[in-house]
Formats: structure tokens, C-alpha cells, sequence
């Protein structure tokens, strides 16, 4: 995906160069589609579990939900904050933010799938396991 940003900003670039004011209507609406780096992850393998650290700066534990299903382990994050000013007229406030990120995990003990979120970084614990279940679930974050 790295090929596609780099497309984009150079595209943003060229249009701003040109004075149309395209290049910032690229940066803000088709650049985020496309960029990856909202949830930088490392992900460890250990004998019995799959240990996932994902980055989620200026999110709070309620603005995150975890869900998985199919050996999809999926991560949602919004928060919106809409300030309420009186005196201004507001053409556009950028306050809201989304991402969401899938990992295949494969087949896990989704009862023991364990979740931390301590200073911007969820940390994802979830047991191996060779039996399938088919019920989607959702993960409690502590």
C-alpha cells in the first residue's frame, strides 16, 4: 500500500503546484483511505498464543472495540468530538477520527482472548487452539 501513498502525495503535490486547491482535498479525504501507518502493529508467535501490540494513539479504552470471528481478529477504533461555539459559524471541523484494522489469526480460544489498553497501545493476547467454533465474539478490553 506504501506505492499507493506515495502516488497520492505526489498527486496532492503536483495539484497544489498548479494552484487549483486539489492537492488538500487529496490529502484529507483519498490520502487516509490508503494509509496503513493508523494502526502500526507488531505481532509475536509463541508456542501456545498470538501476542499483537498495536498502536492507538489518543484513543480512549471505550472509543475501541475488538471482535472476532472467521480467524479474523478485528479492531475498531472512532472517537468525534464536536465543539459547540456560538460565535463561529464552522464550515468544517476535523475532530473525528476512524480506523479499523483486520488480522488473520487463524483458529483461537476466543473465551481466553485477552485485551490491554495502557498508554496509547493495545496489547492482544490470543491462546492457540486447534478446535473450531463458529459463534462470532466480542473482547472485553481491561
Amino acid at each position: 500500500m506504501k506505492g499507493y501513498i506515495s502516488r497520492w502525495d505526489n498527486l496532492g503535490k503536483s495539484l497544489d503546484n498548479l494552484g487549483t486547491g486539489i492537492g488538500s482535498m487529496v490529502d484529507g479525504f483519498i490520502r487516509p483511505m490508503f494509509d496503513t501507518d493508523l494502526m502500526r502493529t507488531d505481532i509475536k508467535e509463541t508456542d501456545d498464543a498470538y501476542v499483537l501490540d498495536i498502536e492507538m494513539p489518543g484513543y480512549d479504552k471505550k472509543d475501541i472495540n475488538i471482535s472476532y470471528a472467521d480467524g479474523y481478529l478485528t479492531v475498531k477504533a472512532e472517537k468525534c468530538q464536536k465543539e459547540e461555539d456560538a460565535n463561529h459559524r464552522y464550515i468544517r471541523q476535523e475532530r473525528c477520527t476512524s480506523s479499523e484494522r483486520s488480522y488473520y489469526i487463524g483458529e483461537v480460544k476466543e473465551a481466553d482472548i485477552k485485551a490491554k489498553y495502557e498508554n496509547g497501545i493495545l496489547a492482544l493476547t490470543a491462546p492457540k487452539q486447534t478446535e473450531k467454533q463458529d459463534k462470532p465474539h466480542n473482547i472485553t478490553i481491561d
